[in-house]
């Protein structure tokens, strides 16, 4: 068990002791099958009462304020609100309690913060945001040199389960070459086995930020974590950080 009661995670990060950080899993929900049982997700034909009944047995359990976002693969940041469902990927905050806060189900969850532990910010990353920028774009909206933020990359589809087509590799590689490296053949002819957490690290590098923990789990495997490879049908997982009062 963890600090929160339930199997979520704590990032292990030599984070500032304002910054507060959790991943929740299946467990401590009300969501029936196939959403069983900590579903946070809107979207995903759950009752909206156990979804309801979910979200507040996060907020009680972690003392904060959720933002939550309306995700659609882009590149937008927005300021966290949480009192206001915004469309984007990533959000920001420098106000203590306010959580910003994605959801996913095999894209990748990025964390950000910067060391003085005064600004803290979230990204949702799939392979299309991840190409396109979100997580430079979430660097640009911290506002902070480099070498002042850390990153810890949160539970995502591993490598050994990731299979993509050509066009993802190529779309990586023309910009920053050194990515072809988190690509291997598939078993399946013109596909490829990615690693998002390495593309995510090459990226990141690329604008000088080496100051990057996580990574390493594979949601299409661990049963304690929603997975839309492994079942379409499925609920989401949240990644919230937040500054403590």
């Amino acid at each position: 068990m963890s600090a929160w009661g339930h199997d979520w995670l704590t990032p292990d990060w030599p984070a500032s002791a304002r910054v507060r950080a959790c991943v929740t899993t299946r467990s401590g929900g009300v969501s029936q099958s196939p959403f069983d049982g900590l579903n946070l997700g809107e979207h995903v034909e759950d009752d909206p009462v156990a979804v309801a009944e979910n979200r507040r047995r996060l907020v009680a359990a972690l003392g904060c304020r959720p933002a939550w976002l309306r995700q659609v693969h882009g590149t937008a940041v927005a300021a966290a609100a949480p009192d206001a469902v915004v469309e984007a990927d990533a959000s920001w905050s420098a106000s203590p309690g306010v959580a910003c806060t994605v959801m996913t189900a095999d894209c990748l969850p990025a964390l950000f913060c910067d060391r003085a532990g005064s600004r803290v910010a979230a990204a949702h990353a799939g392979w299309r945001g991840l190409a396109a920028g979100v997580l430079e774009a979430t660097l640009d909206a911290l506002g902070c040199g480099p070498d002042e933020v850390l990153v810890w990359l949160g539970p995502a589809i591993g490598p050994q389960s990731f299979e993509v087509g050509a066009e993802v590799r190529a779309a990586f590689v023309a910009a920053h070459p050194q990515a072809e490296a988190a690509f291997v053949p598939s078993a399946n002819t013109g596909r490829f086995l990615a690693d998002i957490y390495r593309l995510a690290r090459v990226r990141l590098a690329a604008r000088g930020v080496t100051a990057v923990y996580g990574g390493g789990l594979d949601t299409y495997r661990d049963p304690r974590f929603f997975s839309y490879r492994r079942a379409p049908r499925t609920g989401r997982f949240a990644s919230l950080i937040w500054l403590a009062d």
